[in-house]
């Protein structure tokens, strides 16, 4: 194993505003506590306009970034199923998202930072140029200067760049990859990690060394800038707590990167 970059640094960002009405999914006044950049659900899988409002006010107070979480519109699947959006439809509706989340951070004192996207939309735009395309032309709808986090060498990335977008690379610790580097499917077993201490350990790998031990026991490449900490996991803000406190006893330097 190469030794470690001695400037190593990481932003910390989790999925947050997951509720609708009464139903609250995300510990998010707690985790807020912990992460550095907060990745908040605009609606259409989850969220709505006082829970975005809520936590804009939350994060601004903090002084964590605030990212749209934008996605498929599918509340009924949590954003989680593939849908065929026709490619002018999905940047209207990524735009659209974006923008109502920017009334209330504005409105909170602070803006949005970035985009990720979520879910299946994410997985899609993996591998989906035509949908990637979409997703970036609904980002410079919005916000042309704004920062788009997603898989190290996705075609989502590919094209932000391509576009002028800048572009964030992100890593998760508590789920299983590929030898190709790519997120195992949900549906298969062992592609969620639920084991504390093995999530502790691959985070400190990743933000160290940039490598990971894939499903099939590869050791790959997942060098970025910022490493995202599920909130819907039991456990979820302990073990974000835990997270960070062993990265910064291992000497890394846990920022936002925007």
């Amino acid at each position: 194993m190469t030794e470690p970059p001695a400037d190593a640094v990481i932003d910390l960002n989790a999925d947050l505003g997951e509720g609708f009405g009464r139903w609250r999914l995300t510990d998010d006044e707690e985790l807020l506590s912990v992460v550095t950049s907060a990745n908040v659900a605009c609606g259409f899988h989850a969220g709505d306009a006082t829970t975005m409002r809520r936590v804009c006010e939350m994060a601004a107070e903090r002084g964590v970034r605030i990212g749209a979480q934008v996605s498929y519109r599918d509340l009924a699947g949590f954003g989680r199923r593939s849908m065929d959006v026709p490619a002018d439809e999905l940047a209207a509706e990524v735009a659209y998202q974006i923008g109502a989340l920017e009334v209330f951070a504005r409105a909170a004192g602070t803006r949005v930072s970035y985009v990720k996207p979520h879910g299946a939309l994410y997985n899609r735009v993996v591998h989906d140029e035509e949908q990637a395309r979409a997703v970036v032309e609904g980002v410079l709808l919005a916000d042309d200067a704004l920062p788009v986090l997603g898989l190290p060498g996705s075609r989502f990335l590919e094209v932000a760049g391509k576009g002028g977008l800048p572009v964030v690379t992100e890593a998760f610790a508590d789920r299983a990859y590929t030898p190709e580097g790519t997120l195992v499917p949900r549906g298969r077993e062992g592609a969620v990690i639920t084991e504390a201490d093995a999530v502790v350990e691959r985070s400190v790998g990743m933000a160290r060394f940039g490598a990971v031990t894939a499903l099939d026991g590869t050791r790959i490449d997942v060098r970025a800038r910022s490493l995202c900490l599920h909130g819907d996991t039991p456990g979820a803000v302990a073990l974000a707590r835990e997270v960070r406190g062993r990265l910064e006893a291992a000497g890394v330097r846990v920022e936002a990167f925007a």
